[in-house]
């Protein structure tokens, strides 16, 4: 045995990582971005929810509840008002689903392999959120396609409309860190999907998604000020119309969108070099 085998230092995984360029780290989520979109292309029935989720809810708001909430025979209306506003639920629901599949990755011991690596240990979770951004701009897409269908109107310019979809996508990335570190701090995908009803159930029917807070109570009222989800709804739904404030609801939904990511970014990543 040779003096330079004997003296060779372990490296343990992970240890490279700070050494690993912005060029391989770009090419490692690449190649993990691919295979986590052969992987849908293998299962395509975890698609599902990206393509049926917009088609339920909503039919299942505009015919149920759009006759009680704008009037009956309003549902024309009602579709005006809730298609931007679930533009921002989409993300929130696609995120639930990342962070089941991240657990049940651990699960399986995929997750083990890739810190075994010589690759950026972020550039494996930056990829998942690159791939499930991919399924929330087919849902979103789907979700638009029904509205046209019912009869939504694009009143603002191209460039808003744009913007409403881009607002969204961005909140949406950031939710998504939330439900990683979730799926990472959680033992089972049940869990996380409990845990994540919890989260979601609040936030998205105490704001205005589906129906104006004014004839909320007071104190439901003051919650659905300071919901991200409201000011998302509000600043997609004033881009698609072309009208109404646009600045105030715009930057807060980006100011928390940046704050979600700062935190639940770093807190994900230490948490996936770490669990065991």
């Amino acid at each position: 045995m040779s003096a330079a085998t004997i003296t060779a230092p372990v490296t343990k995984p992970g240890a490279a990582e700070g050494r690993i360029g912005l060029r391989a780290n770009l090419r490692h989520i690449g190649a993990l971005v691919r295979r986590n979109a052969l992987q849908i292309k293998q299962d395509p029935e975890s698609m599902f929810d990206a393509l049926l989720m917009p088609v339920v809810f909503i039919l299942l708001f505009v015919y149920v509840f759009g006759g009680a909430i704008a009037g009956k025979g309003n549902q024309q209306q009602y579709v005006q008002y809730l298609v931007p506003g679930m533009m921002a639920m989409m993300g929130m629901n696609i995120a639930m689903a990342v962070g089941s599949g991240v657990n049940e990755d651990f699960r399986k011991g995929v997750m083990d392999r890739f810190r075994t690596m010589p690759i950026a240990r972020s550039s494996v979770l930056i990829a998942k959120i690159v791939v499930e951004v991919g399924r929330m701009l087919v849902a979103t897409a789907i979700l638009l396609g029904m509205g046209f269908l019912l009869g939504l109107e694009i009143k603002g310019s191209p460039l808003e409309f744009v913007g409403a979809i881009a607002l969204s996508t961005v909140f949406g990335a950031a939710v998504m860190w939330i439900f990683i570190l979730l799926g990472l701090a959680l033992k089972t995908p049940q869990a996380v999907q409990g845990m994540a009803f919890l989260v979601l159930m609040p936030l998205q029917f105490g704001s205005s998604i589906f129906a104006p807070t004014a004839s909320m109570p007071g104190w439901l009222e003051g919650f659905t000020k300071i919901n991200p989800l409201s000011n998302l709804a509000d600043a997609a739904r004033h881009l698609i119309a072309g009208e109404g404030p646009i600045a105030h609801p715009a930057l807060i939904t980006l100011a928390w969108a940046i704050a979600i990511t700062a935190v639940a970014m770093p807190l994900a990543v230490r948490k996936f070099r770490s669990k065991t």
